[in-house]
């Protein structure tokens, strides 16, 4: 499939309490790389598979949570286009000046019904230490902790997920991989833009702009450990950074086409589709957010 329009999850703008404590987490456990550190605190990171100058960005801040996510489409020219089809829908677009973050060009953000920001970008500068693409090796130094090889995905918490699945849909274009139905509408969904099986996903709360969890991509399902999504077929664990917000490290999981189904589950085996051996889920996976 030839990918145009947005192309993938771009980077996750996350608050910190503590920027040591993060950095010694996100660095030194997840083993992603420190790309700078800006005049304004925040700190700028990527892992090693990662072409791009940087993915995940910390802010430290008096609370936890998330500032942004943000998506990659393929062309400058392709933010005109969707800024027009953005407001057509009826929400309100902001432009975010060239160099706001080192490396970027220029953005475009809004809010969704969700209370999440979002922002789209085609210019990212090149990491000075990405992926050798001449007779290249695996990779330039052997990587550390958890071996994360980048960003895959965020879920995020928040109200009226059917109107924020039709804007990805009908806006965005995302396609609807699966999605968890009761018979007043979808309660979770998880979209791709990409043959991933998901780059975001969302689930039904009453609170706006509430983060469950930013995922990092593992090489294998030996490097993840104990469990597995029934949904999206993931390999998968959760923990906590020292902010207190919930970390993934993700392996595996299908490929998704546009010819596919909307894969659907109900209610009652949610439990199956988050924790497949197990098969249940735990008051802490559906209540903690930030």
């Amino acid at each position: 499939m030839a990918l145009t329009g947005v192309l993938r999850a771009g980077f996750v703008q996350i608050r910190v309490l503590e920027m040591d404590e993060a950095l010694a987490h996100y660095v030194g456990h997840i083993g992603l790389e420190l790309v700078d550190k800006a005049d304004d605190g925040r700190v700028y990171l990527k892992g090693y598979d990662e072409f791009d100058r940087h993915s995940i960005v910390l802010r430290e801040a008096d609370a936890p949570g998330v500032d942004v996510m943000a998506f990659k489409v393929a062309r400058d020219s392709d933010l005109d286009g969707f800024e027009k089809r953005i407001v057509d829908f009826g929400l309100t677009v902001d432009t975010v000046a060239p160099g706001e973050q080192p490396g970027l060009g220029r953005r475009i953000g809004f809010t969704l019904v969700t209370g999440h920001r979002i922002e789209l970008y085609a210019e990212a500068a090149r990491s000075d230490n990405g992926p050798f693409i001449e007779n290249p090796d695996i990779w330039r130094d052997d990587p550390r902790g958890m071996r994360a090889l980048g960003f895959d995905h965020c879920l995020l918490y928040g109200p009226n997920v059917a109107e924020v699945t039709r804007f990805f849909t009908e806006v965005l274009d995302f396609n609807l991989v699966e999605k968890v139905q009761t018979p007043d509408g979808p309660i979770a969904v998880w979209l791709t833009s990409s043959t991933k099986s998901h780059e975001v996903a969302f689930v039904e709360h009453p609170e706006p702009g509430k983060f469950h969890h930013v995922s990092f991509a593992l090489e294998s399902w030996n490097d993840v450990g104990p469990t597995r999504h029934g949904i999206t077929r993931g390999q998968t664990i959760y923990f906590f950074d020292p902010s207190g917000n919930r970390n993934e490290v993700f392996s595996g999981g299908y490929s998704y086409f546009p010819d596919h189904p909307t894969r659907v589950w109900t209610p009652d085996q949610l439990g199956k589709g988050i924790f497949y051996y197990e098969k249940e889920l735990n008051d802490r996976f559906l209540g903690v957010v930030t």
